[in-house]
């Protein structure tokens, strides 16, 4: 019989293999650019205002709407 040479012990791969993750991930986490502080602001602020104004159009959609419904219901 010709002898079989196992691997390491489930538990021992299950470790490296954890390791392994951790590793990668700092290393993908240094190759980030964050972005400066001013364009932090200026981004939530873009995005503010672009909530607020979708919000304003929506709200005046939906007037309309429920105005033509009250027209149409006759309430």
């Amino acid at each position: 019989m010709a002898s079989e040479k196992k691997g390491p012990n489930i538990f021992v791969r299950i470790w490296k293999a954890i390791v392994k993750f951790f590793r990668d991930s700092v290393a993908e986490v240094k190759k980030v650019v964050w972005p400066s502080k001013k364009q932090v602001l200026n981004n939530t602020a873009v995005v503010l205002v672009v909530c607020i104004i979708s919000g304003a159009a929506l709200f005046a959609v939906d007037s309309v709407f429920a105005l033509l419904m009250r027209l149409v219901i006759g309430a």
